[in-house]
């Protein structure tokens, strides 16, 4: 759902970018309390691992296709503040060196697919695991949840912009018909992508995921040859978040690296839209069209398959880099405030 320059004019896309620049500033400061020496690295590699997964696109409809967005992933992982931060990592790094998504429409494309993916998300999640029991499978299943309904609410949010600030004149409920009928079948696979990472994480270690916060593995006894819950849970323990990392990064290079080379080349939900109903007429052409890494491929690398496949491999490694170094400074400032408040 990267919206390219000139769809959306220049006062809405200004004012978009403030917001955006407010969302981020805010939402630095929360992310402090969200963030320590443990959870630092594992936003960055969220970041990572959304910019990896984002690459694979899959089959939706005839002649269409969806990607991750990664709002409620990112948020029920390393939490709202930080989630918000993740996603605006990713984009940059996508405006930047990729082509993709376009940079006068950065504040556009982190509203919609940052801001309120991430609220829409969160807000969902957290209701769900109040009145859910407090158990593994009800953060799964509240991921999904939430991760299936930001995806429509994006694809509305984008519509409310486009009706704001549409550089063409295209009835307003033809694109909100077609951009929420295709996203819910987007959502479908942003809701299968966030709860299956969400669960596989939280059965390893639940106590890196912010949403799993407080869940307890209770203590089993053997009574007549059966397991049973004993009455006080013992906590999960905790240790160094090393392997998942590693496996995390991994995981990461091997889907942008090798896997994204299969992915849908189908339009995705909102190219689709905005051919077929004519939103596209006045795009423009990308600020960073010229990038050896434009369009996902390196230039001057013949070969599809190597060309699309470093360049994944350098979108990881650029996005775990920067998001990282952001998360950790964010960290550092944390501690530092602490420090002097003491």
């Amino acid at each position: 759902m990267h919206v390219p320059d000139g769809f959306i004019n220049a006062p809405v896309s200004a004012v978009a970018g403030v917001v955006a620049a407010g969302a981020v500033a805010v939402s630095l400061r929360g992310a402090r309390r969200e963030l320590d020496e443990r959870t630092a690295p594992l936003a960055g590699l969220v970041a990572a691992f959304i910019f990896a997964v984002q690459m694979l696109n899959f089959p939706v409809a005839a002649g269409t296709s969806g990607h991750l967005l990664g709002g409620a992933l990112a948020a029920i992982l390393v939490g709202p503040w930080t989630g918000v931060l993740c996603i605006a990592v990713v984009l940059l790094m996508q405006g930047i060196l990729f082509a993709d998504g376009g940079l006068t429409a950065l504040g556009v494309n982190i509203t919609v697919m940052g801001v309120v993916t991430v609220v829409v998300a969160y807000a969902l999640f957290r209701g769900l695991v109040l009145v859910l029991p407090r158990t593994r499978r009800s953060v799964t299943v509240a991921s999904f949840a939430a991760a299936l309904v930001s995806v429509p609410a994006a694809a509305a949010a984008f519509t409310l912009v486009y009706a704001i600030g549409g550089t063409t004149d295209v009835p307003l409920s033809k694109v909100l018909t077609a951009m929420v009928g295709v996203h819910v079948l987007i959502g479908i696979g942003e809701a299968v992508i966030t709860m299956l990472t969400v669960g596989a994480v939280v059965a390893v270690r639940p106590d890196l995921v912010y949403g799993a916060r407080g869940l307890t593995a209770p203590l089993k006894l053997r009574v007549d040859g059966e397991l049973v819950d004993a009455a006080e849970p013992a906590p999960v323990a905790a240790g160094s978040p090393k392997k998942l990392w590693i496996g995390g990064v991994v995981t990461a290079l091997v889907l942008a690296g090798f896997v994204s080379f299969y992915a849908s080349a189908s339009p995705d939900g909102l190219e689709k839209v905005a051919a077929d109903k004519g939103i596209d007429a006045k795009v423009e052409e990308h600020a960073a069209a010229g990038s050896p890494l434009a369009d996902y491929g390196v230039k001057d690398v013949d070969n599809a398959r190597l060309s699309g496949g470093l360049a994944g491999a350098i979108g990881v490694g650029a996005t775990l880099a920067v998001g990282t170094g952001a998360f950790w400074v964010v960290r550092r400032r944390r501690t530092s405030q602490e420090t002097a408040a003491v």
